[in-house]
């Protein structure tokens, strides 16, 4: 056997300096280089932007599609720093090229609530870009900085006059060299502005492409954000309830939810924490829908909709049909994300604080909606009963039970069919599910195995 002579000592540990972790591992920033980590860059920036927006500093963002490849954001926010910080540099190279440099580790930046919280955005997004400018304006000055490839080239702060307006202008292109696509799309910048827009109520984002022959350009304001959300999102479905919304706070975080029941049998939930999409869910979720649930249930208890000898309905039949919109504002020192991609939220407050909100005020919708309510949880005792009915053939399936005892063990018809029916050759079981008792595809099919289970509408 060839002997190992790879030596591990002191020399093979190495030191990563600056901008050069990011590249390294850009993974761990934005989550993969592909078209999806290629946008979160543009994320990144348009955080920063909202979170000016979100505390009051602001009522317009823009965001650029460049001719050349690259992407602007533009804000009407405080602007980045421009001086000298304590380190010796000046503050805007700091914020672009020292990672976990920031101004929203505390509440003395002016931030109440933020969706960036680790400091590594714009450092992060200049680190994977051939070039980026930042055009700021502070303090009745204009000014701006080029880098190239991160901070492996850094121009002088050029003064370029004064000026009687507030914001920054970031532009940048990606690297070809770090990214498998450079190309941003439209409609998925579009998308994301305007679910930006939709609870970020009141303020204006607009969306501008100037890559092809002509310039097309598209602006997302919503003055009642959450409620225009659900109208957005049930374009082409039918919905069988009003929109509902509420709010309120708890424990020091805010939280405002929005819902409606759809025809439709899956359940859709989106969540945000100070405006940032929380696509994996976290604490927050988790709270909202066991508070849901616990309501519904307590609701049938009191009203006789449920009997003593009933068991509760579970989670998946309350939300059957049921589209929600969970938006929570988590102030600084209680804010944890899982991971820099912000796509789950990890702060055990959040858990408490939703469920109290959503207890307290769904209790009382449905209380003041007993007509309503009433006509849901007849609709959730069927969801409840074709999930029974689906687990019970799953079981005669598993089993491998043939005999004529299945038509009883069924809570819906089963029937031996002749071998004339239409599509067989054989002798066939067939099971038939009524419509309004099926939920999906996957519910209301049943394994073949030695026997033949259709559905029949």
């Amino acid at each position: 056997m060839a002997r190992n002579t790879t030596q591990y000592n002191d020399d093979s540990i190495q030191i990563l300096k600056g901008l050069e972790a990011v590249k390294k591992r850009p993974g761990m920033y934005i989550g993969s280089t592909d078209a999806r980590g290629l946008h979160h860059l543009i994320w990144e920036i348009v955080d920063n932007a909202v979170d000016e927006a979100l505390n009051g500093f602001g009522k317009k963002i823009d965001i650029t599609l460049e001719a050349d490849g690259s992407c602007t954001v533009q804000d009407e926010g405080r602007g980045m720093p421009i001086g000298t910080h304590e380190s010796g540099v000046n503050t805007l190279q700091v914020i672009f090229t020292v990672l976990h440099a920031g101004g929203k580790f505390t509440s003395e930046g002016g931030y109440k609530t933020a969706g960036g919280l680790h400091g590594v955005g714009a450092s992060v997004v200049n680190a994977l870009s051939e070039w980026l400018v930042a055009e700021v304006a502070h303090d009745g000055k204009l000014v701006r900085m080029r880098f190239d490839h991160g901070d492996q080239k850094i121009g002088k702060l050029e003064e370029l006059g004064k000026t009687n307006r507030t914001g920054s202008k970031i532009t940048f292109k990606p690297d070809p060299r770090i990214f498998s696509t450079t190309e941003f799309k439209y409609e998925t910048v579009c998308e994301r502005a305007r679910e930006e827009a939709f609870l970020l109520s009141g303020i204006a984002i607009t969306v501008t492409d100037k890559r092809g022959k002509k310039t097309i350009s598209e602006t997302f304001c919503y003055e009642d954000g959450l409620l225009a959300f659900l109208d957005y999102l049930h374009e082409d479905r039918t919905t069988i309830t009003k929109p509902v919304k509420f709010s309120g706070e708890a424990l020091g975080i805010k939280v405002e939810c929005a819902f409606q029941y759809t025809d439709d049998y899956q359940e859709s939930t989106y969540s945000f924490v100070n405006l940032v999409r929380t696509s994996d869910g976290g604490t927050h979720e988790v709270g909202y829908k066991s508070a849901f649930t616990k309501a519904v249930n307590d609701y049938a208890r009191k009203y006789g909709l449920l009997k003593d000898k009933d068991k509760n309905l579970e989670g998946s039949d309350v939300r059957e049909g049921l589209t929600s919109i969970i938006s929570i504002s988590v102030p600084e020192e209680m804010l944890q994300f899982e991971g820099q991609v912000k796509g789950k939220l990890g702060t055990p407050q959040a858990k408490p604080a939703v469920d109290a909100v959503v207890s307290d005020k769904l209790m009382y919708w449905l209380e003041e909606n007993r007509d309503q309510s009433d006509q849901l949880f007849r609709k959730m005792q069927k969801a409840a009963m074709a999930r029974d009915a689906a687990r019970k053939a799953r079981e005669e399936v598993r089993k491998g039970k043939r005999s004529v005892r299945m038509r009883k063990s069924f809570p819906v018809n089963l029937r031996l069919r002749s071998p004339r029916m239409p599509g067989t050759k054989s002798c066939s079981w067939w099971r038939v599910i009524p419509p309004e008792a099926a939920r999906n595809r996957e519910e209301t099919a049943v394994i073949r195995q030695s026997y033949r289970c259709v559905v029949k509408s």
